[in-house]
């Protein structure tokens, strides 16, 4: 209710404007307004008045309401801001000069009306009905008061919030108002505020700049906090819309203003204290971090980097807060305006008693009374010497916002010459509507005599260039504000920034400070977002078997290709190792030594054999036979040395033909041996001519028969589907395994299928002749030597297809050696044995069983 009832004296103005305004041509009437018009605090007569309204104070002394009475004017409270009072003056200062140029409304003098809006909503509806209405309080009957606007153009506010509601209601009246301060970017939609200006840049391209000077510096972890007004959370919406842009994550996001609650404060800080995050994000104003900064400074104070918007990072009275040591931020750029200074300081008691600003300021500064009635506090005597005083007010080394009152007050001048003055002379009696100064003022652009650019877009904004200012300690440990860099929105995309030297961080440090929820992810892992909290907190995985991550943070693992492999850290793909038996590999070494070793054991009784050829023992096993079984193992000890080595075209056809060909060549020759052996016992029965069909032509065409056969096999298995060499991906993720392929399955179990054939053969016709009557019968020798076959090859399948790699060329080697190992010891060895060191035994007389035997 109190708010509501100290609205009443501004619906009364707006009431009474309209109601005037309208119903006195008809019924010419006196309206006179329920509140009395605001005082000025800086003042000056002219042809035309340019209004102007800043956040001297902030705050409102307001009093409890009986609601029987009118309530009370609303009075500023509070202490001065020095700052503020500088801005109002450099609009004064701008104004004067203005009527000193030749060639700007030449023979128009401007005055102005500046007033005190307390960053106050409702002190600023007030000022703008005044600046619409006149300061006068009856409206007669000529309605003039309601016709024609008090000013055509003012200059204003400082905050966005009371900028927001003079725009909204001044807007309706075509008055531009040219804000110097007021950033805030919704006020750059002309649909709302269509009078609107501004010579700050608007918050959307501070936002902006703060986003990616966060990411710049790598802080994807931070806190915020902003003011509680329209500046504040237009501003940091805008900025949190560009972090999650930029992939930054915000740990909490803290809103005061400085009329809540000592308990909210409180609240804030301590949620800044406990946070994890090391940087922290200030989109405030003045007075609500002037607060926040108090709270903070009580122990313990958190070690922070600050980062803050232009509103308070380049204010003066806060360098006396070292835990905010290393801040940055952008402000508005520094500037020079000749002559400011001295107008500044041209003040007497006299002059400062006109103004109640000034008089405040006078007597605020050196604790004196100009009138001398103010009980406690002594009488100016004349003495104060405000070249003496050190605050913001005098103050004129890093000129930012004043600037650009100076800059307002100059696009305003321009605007009006446009409208009363032609080319050769001003008339400052002509009427004109407000509407004119505004569509001059969109068009504008002009160079100020210190040399600044001046011209609005189609928002009414200008072109957003921001100077990045840090606070570094000075040589007497002393804060300051130093220029590091310049930000123009103008510019491309990653070209905005321009460092111009070293940041000093928080505390004074050289290094950047981290400010992460979590460490990087290093190449060989990817980031796993934790569930419930920002994306920004993660968990580091390690890649999957076979994949990649060759960056930091990486979202994802690659894959690599099928024939390259993740080295140990699994940051980078390299080619497998291919993986083969090679004639340097130990084992193929070994398998390579019994190779030689086996066809020189079959040399050697080859040579034997050759030797005592005309033995008995020799003779009576089938001479022929046994050369041509010698051969052939000879034969197959040595095809056994073309699985090693790197598989090729021409190696996988050999190894696998010359197996089958040489194994089946050496199994006839077992086969014919033991038909020959059990056939000449079956022609010893009476009438039994059965031995002509096993002469030595009939037993070499039955080898070449079964061998013929094998060779069949062969070519039909080379052409429709022969080996190949095959780069085998699956049998290890980590290798590749270079084998021969089979190419037809059918074909290579046809091959093996048929060596099994022959061999069971022979195994179950020397297994039937093993018990003949025979002082040697070879046909034992044969059984067992085939037992050694079969059992080998029936060995060799299951562990040929579970061998994993170069193993199963291994295996199928071992399969080929032992058997023909078998062969050769039990079919050759005893009889070698014979020849050689039981030469006695080597008669006809002994194989024919005449002499007793005496075992071997």
């Amino acid at each position: 209710m109190q708010n509501t009832s100290r609205l009443v004296p501004y619906v009364s103005v707006l009431w009474m404007t309209v109601f005037c305004s309208a119903r006195c041509k008809e019924n010419p009437v006196s309206c006179r307004l329920w509140a009395e018009p605001q005082v000025p605090g800086l003042s000056m007569d002219g042809d035309f008045i340019i209004g102007g309204i800043f956040t001297t104070h902030y705050y409102v002394r307001s009093e409890q309401n009986t609601y029987t009475t009118m309530p009370a004017q609303p009075q500023c409270a509070g202490r001065m801001d020095f700052r503020q009072l500088r801005f109002a003056r450099a609009l004064e200062f701008a104004i004067r000069e203005i009527n000193n140029e030749t060639d700007l409304l030449p023979g128009v003098t401007l005055g102005y009306q500046i007033h005190d809006s307390c960053s106050d909503v409702l002190m600023a509806i007030k000022c703008a009905f005044q600046f619409a209405n006149g300061v006068d309080s009856v409206f007669n009957d000529s309605c003039s008061k309601s016709a024609a606007a008090s000013v055509p153009a003012l200059v204003g506010d400082s905050s966005s919030t009371p900028s927001i509601s003079m725009a909204t209601i001044l807007g309706l009246f075509g008055i531009p108002q040219v804000s110097h301060s007021s950033s805030c970017a919704c006020l750059s939609d002309k649909r709302q505020f269509p009078a609107f200006f501004r010579t700050v840049p608007s918050d959307h391209h501070q936002a902006a700049a703060l986003a990616r000077l966060v990411k710049r510096f790598g802080w994807t972890w931070i806190g915020t906090v902003r003011s509680d007004s329209d500046y504040g959370n237009n501003g940091m919406a805008s900025f949190l819309k560009a972090a999650q842009e930029e992939g930054i994550c915000v740990e909490y996001s803290e809103a005061y203003f400085r009329t809540q609650p000592r308990n909210k404060l409180e609240r804030v800080a301590n949620v800044i204290r406990r946070s994890t995050s090391r940087v922290i994000v200030a989109f405030a104003s003045i007075g609500d971090m002037r607060f926040l900064l108090e709270e903070l400074a009580k122990p313990p104070s958190p070690r922070l980097q600050w980062i803050g918007s232009e509103a308070w990072i380049t204010q003066t009275e806060f360098l006396r807060y070292n835990m905010c040591a290393g801040a940055i931020g952008f402000g508005i750029p520094r500037s020079v305006i000749p002559g400011f200074r001295q107008f500044l300081l041209d003040l007497s008691p006299l002059q400062v008693s006109k103004s109640p600003l000034l008089k405040e300021f006078w007597e605020s500064s050196f604790s004196c009374s100009l009138n001398g009635r103010t009980e406690g506090v002594r009488k100016c005597d004349g003495s104060e010497d405000i070249r003496a005083l050190q605050n913001p007010y005098t103050d004129t080394s890093q000129l930012r916002f004043s600037n650009l009152v100076y800059k307002a007050a100059y696009a305003i001048a321009h605007a009006l010459h446009g409208v009363v003055c032609n080319d050769t002379k001003c008339d400052k009696t002509t009427e004109f509507a407000p509407w004119q100064i505004l569509k001059l003022l969109k068009r504008v652009n002009f160079t100020t005599k210190n040399g600044y650019q001046v011209n609005f877009d189609t928002n009414g904004d200008p072109v957003a260039v921001y100077e990045l200012t840090n606070w570094q300690f000075k040589k007497d440990s002393a804060l300051d504000f130093v220029p590091v860099g310049y930000y123009d929105s103008s510019k491309p995309r990653g070209q905005e920034f321009i460092m111009s030297s070293a940041i000093s961080w928080m505390g004074g440090q050289t290094e950047v400070p981290v400010s992460v929820c979590c460490e990087s992810c290093l190449p060989g892992t990817r980031k796993a977002v934790q569930k419930g909290r920002p994306v920004c907190c993660y968990d580091c995985i390690p890649c999957g078997e076979g994949e990649i991550s060759n960056i930091t943070d990486s979202l994802d693992c690659l894959r690599c290709p099928p024939e390259f492999w993740p080295n140990t850290k699994q940051d980078n793909c390299f080619p497998k190792p291919v993986e083969f038996l090679s004639w340097d590999d130990t084992l193929a070494i070994i398998l390579t030594v019994f190779s030689i070793t086996g066809a020189f054991m079959s040399v050697c009784v080859t040579a034997v054999f050759y030797k005592h050829r005309t033995s008995p023992i020799v003779r009576a096993n089938n001479s022929e036979l046994s050369f041509l079984l010698l051969f052939s193992l000879t034969l197959c000890f040595l095809c056994s040395l073309t699985f090693i080595g790197r598989p090729s075209e021409w190696s996988c056809m050999l190894r696998h033909t010359a197996f089958g060909i040489t194994f089946v060549l050496c199994i006839s020759c077992v086969l014919g041996k033991t038909i020959v052996v059990l056939m000449a016992f079956r022609a010893t029965l009476p009438g039994s001519n059965v031995m002509k069909w096993f002469e030595p032509p009939q037993q070499r065409l039955s080898v070449l028969a079964f061998t013929l056969i094998q060779v069949i096999i062969c070519v039909l298995w080379l052409k429709n589907s022969p080996p190949f060499p095959y780069k085998n991906l699956k049998h290890y993720k980590e290798k590749i395994i270079l084998e021969c392929s089979l190419g037809s399955t059918i074909g290579f179990w046809a091959v093996l299928g048929y060596i099994g054939f022959l061999a069971v053969l022979c195994f179950v016709l020397a297994f039937l002749a093993r018990k003949l009557p025979d002082n040697f019968n070879e046909a034992k020798f044969i059984t067992f030597s085939m037992l050694i076959f079969c059992a080998v090859w029936i060995t060799f399948i299951p562990a040929y297809v579970s061998s994993p790699g170069k193993f199963t060329v291994a295996v199928e080697i071992f399969a080929i050696l032992a058997s023909s190992f078998g062969l050769i010891i039990c079919i050759f060895a005893p009889k070698c044995f014979i020849i050689i060191l039981r030469p006695d035994q080597n008669t006809k007389k002994h194989l024919m069983g005449k002499i007793p035997s005496k075992g071997l």
